[in-house]
């Protein structure tokens, strides 16, 4: 059994802060933890705008506490999100997630991330060498 607390997590190098200081991420399950998925608590900052892309990763995100909006570069619509709202990027979409107020976020990611990623210039996350061989 694992048991972890996100205390615990914040005050460790499981902690991840973006390079454009629009969100920070907990990564309290990893690839390490041979569970199949990650799992991470996310706080996006009020007022940001991040342009995202995982082209790589299909995630799962459930708003905690906050509210912002995601938008789909596709096809421009907009989904609201407020706490209790769960949106899933099952086919690696394009999109742009915005932070009217501070969000907490519950995400999960399949394959799971080995905890040190941070989004490339796309808005993507590199997938690992280890992640590929699996």
């Amino acid at each position: 059994m694992i048991v972890r607390t996100l205390e615990e997590c914040e005050n460790s190098s499981r902690k991840i802060e973006s390079e454009t200081g629009t969100w920070n991420s907990v990564r309290m399950l990893l690839k390490d933890d041979n569970m199949g998925f990650s799992f991470h608590i996310t706080t996006i900052y009020a007022n940001t705008e991040t342009p995202i892309w995982y082209q790589n990763h299909l995630e799962s995100v459930y708003c905690m506490s906050g509210e912002g909006e995601i938008e789909t570069v596709a096809d421009g619509k907009v989904y609201p999100i407020k706490p209790g709202t769960l949106y899933i990027l099952d086919k690696n979409d394009q999109h742009l997630l915005r932070g009217f107020s501070e969000m907490k976020m519950a995400c999960v990611f399949n394959p799971p991330l080995i905890g040190n990623e941070v989004h490339n210039k796309e808005g993507a996350y590199e997938l690992s060498a280890d992640s590929i061989a699996d």
